[in-house]
């Protein structure tokens, strides 16, 4: 099986902070495959743990590299994928 990755551009206006960081790592732990989570040029993390997305400190606009490996990876990274670029900060209409 061969690692996928995809780089993506933050879409929530305060970055990975708390609750978006929440549901960022609660799906990365659904898909139910090692996927991890890298700032720039920085040391990848797990997707799954919310300490670790929000230790990377994740800013609106950053680019972050997802990267996961198994059966599923390219549907997992196609959610995970949408949720980060969607602005979860936005307020509901």
């Amino acid at each position: 099986m061969t690692e996928i990755s995809r780089t993506v551009r933050i879409g929530s206006s305060h970055g990975l902070h708390a609750r978006p960081a929440k549901l960022f790592a609660q799906a990365a732990k659904d898909a139910g495959i090692p996927v991890t989570i890298a700032k720039g040029d920085g040391k990848p993390v797990n997707a799954a743990s919310i300490l670790g997305v929000i230790a990377l400190a994740v800013e609106h606009g950053d680019y972050v590299t997802l990267a996961a490996d198994g059966d599923g990876a390219e549907a997992a990274l196609d959610k995970l994928t949408e949720l980060l670029t969607t602005d979860h900060d936005q307020e509901p209409a």
